[in-house]
């Protein structure tokens, strides 16, 4: 404030004295004024996480205001997503292959979105289309890798995309490196000065995309087609395993789990790992009666499946012992011998596959944003619903090939190896070669 040793004459305050206080009362308003504006109130972003203080134990989910709300908005579109998953589920492997492409997208642009500046790329035209060119490549290669069996089962040899996908098949690395490398050029060229540092970590930034998203989401489509059951059950059971955990914690919850994720209690962890398990052998059971679920997908038709289920999708009956409650009647009972697989399944699901939801909250938290994006009601984004599905399906893979595929490799498996790597001049001589030697082996029988 402006004050002034001033001096009043006989007849009061004098012209002059009037004069300079109105100056001095603009001052003192225009001073108080920048005083306010320089320290401007923070709103928080929609997506920013609130601070350690606002996030310790003491604020649990049982005690948030408006934690009703909540509970609705993110029930009805867990609604929404299992309807329109039991959908597609329904349509087929093809459909399933579809799905997991799109959420991949969602979960790319997500995280592309993390590390974009906008003020840079602006003066970077194409570079943004370049992180893009580089996904679909790395989509081109890896689903190239893994379904090139079941395209080249699709088409049969009169079909005139037969010599097209063999083609394909043939060149399919060397086609997808010079498309890399390709990309490779189009950075190097894209380089400007004063922007290295940005478009290296940028470059670094887009690989460690890639290799999240597609070195693991790439199971997903290996274990799809060796069976809708193998891909559904792991899947439903992060499902059960994350609704368990938040309706035991919303109604329970009074002690925190981990400072990474302050919403997550001990009470949910424990009461969703005895739901998962249960409807694991549960669910393992119903699920294994559709031979639509069980039976291996070997090409890209969508036709309905008929096959032999094998003996892990063929009941055994076990006697009940005399320790069972006296309400169950019946004295013997049926299990599937893949809910034993099941109940494996399960324990992953409800304690190692959280840790996945753990990493993502690290990660949300070392950038500030309280989610990956907005896309579903409740949730955040799609990489916040996937970051323990895709856990979950690394291992449901390993185990699959690991514990319930046979080590040793059939006939069929071989020929089918042998035939599908042969030209259509090397399948007509072997046509020939093998008539020529059944025409020996009847004319030496019949001669005995």
């Amino acid at each position: 404030m402006i004050r002034r040793k001033g001096w009043k004459t006989q007849g009061g305050t004098s012209g002059d004295d009037r004069f300079y206080n109105k100056i001095s009362e603009k001052f003192n308003e225009m001073m108080h004024r920048d005083i306010i504006h320089a320290r401007p109130r923070r709103r928080r972003a929609s997506n920013e996480i609130p601070n350690e203080r606002e996030t310790s134990g003491a604020h649990l989910l049982v005690n948030e205001s408006g934690k009703y709300k909540s509970m609705l908005v993110r029930a009805y579109s867990t609604f929404w997503m299992i309807l329109a998953f039991a959908l597609i589920i329904y349509m087929g492997h093809l459909y399933i292959w579809a799905m997991v492409i799109v959420v991949q997208i969602f979960m790319a642009k997500e995280l592309f979105t993390l590390r974009r500046k906008l003020h840079e790329e602006n003066r970077l035209p194409g570079f943004w289309l370049l992180n893009w060119y580089f996904f679909f490549t790395a989509m081109l290669f890896v689903y190239g890798r893994i379904l090139n069996q079941q395209l080249v089962n699709t088409v049969t040899t009169e079909n005139h995309w037969y010599k097209l996908v063999g083609i394909f098949s043939k060149y399919h690395m060397v086609t997808c490196y010079f498309l890399y490398i390709t990309g490779f050029i189009w950075f190097i060229l894209s380089l400007k000065k004063k922007r290295y540092k940005y478009q290296f970590g940028q470059y670094a930034w887009t690989h460690m995309i890639l290799i999240v998203v597609f070195a693991q989401s790439s199971f997903t489509v290996a274990i799809i087609f060796e069976g809708i059951f193998w891909f559904l059950l792991p899947a439903s059971l992060i499902v059960i395993n994350d609704i368990a955990a938040y309706v035991f914690g919303f109604f329970f919850g009074k002690t925190p789990l981990i400072k990474l994720s302050p919403k997550k209690t001990w009470e949910g962890f424990i009461g969703a790992s005895g739901t998962t398990l249960i409807s694991a052998f549960v669910l393992a059971n119903f699920l294994g009666q559709f031979q639509w679920l069980s039976c291996p997908r070997r090409d890209l038709s969508t036709g309905w499946l008929n096959c032999d289920p094998g003996p892990l999708f063929k009941p055994e009956t076990f006697t009940v012992p005399e320790w069972f409650p006296k309400w169950f009647h019946s004295s013997k009972i049926n299990i599937l011998p893949v809910q034993w697989h099941a109940l494996w399944l399960g324990l992953f699901a409800s304690i190692i596959a959280p840790f996945g939801g753990f990493f993502a909250s690290g990660f949300k938290r070392a950038f500030k944003i309280k989610d990956f994006g907005d896309s579903i009601p409740g949730h955040g984004g799609m990489t916040d619903r996937m970051d323990c599905q895709m856990v979950m399906a690394v291992f449901a893979y390993i185990y699959h090939q690991s514990f319930v595929v046979p080590q040793s490799l059939s006939t069929k498996t071989i020929m089918d190896q042998i035939v599908l790597s042969m030209t259509l001049e090397e399948l007509q001589a072997l046509y020939t070669k093998v008539g020529q030697m059944i025409m020996e082996k009847e004319l030496r029988l019949s001669s005995r």
